[in-house]
């Protein structure tokens, strides 16, 4: 099964420097308490490591369905 990522941000990004800003935007998040769902790959990770301090993450496993 593969795996995806539920992305909550769970800050503002009031005050924070524009590349993290621009990350939350990449991410498709852009307020508190927003959500998406996307696929673990190796792009998301590192964008998820620049504003790991804003977002909550959790893996979720996805049933293929046909």
């Amino acid at each position: 099964m593969p795996t995806k990522l539920k992305i909550v941000q769970v800050r503002s990004i009031i005050g924070t420097p524009e590349k993290q800003k621009r990350t939350i935007r990449a991410l498709g998040l852009g307020r508190p308490n927003w959500s998406v769902i996307l696929p673990k790959n190796a792009q998301i990770l590192g964008m998820l490591a620049r504003v790991q301090h804003l977002v909550r993450v959790e893996e979720i496993e996805v049933s293929e369905t046909p």
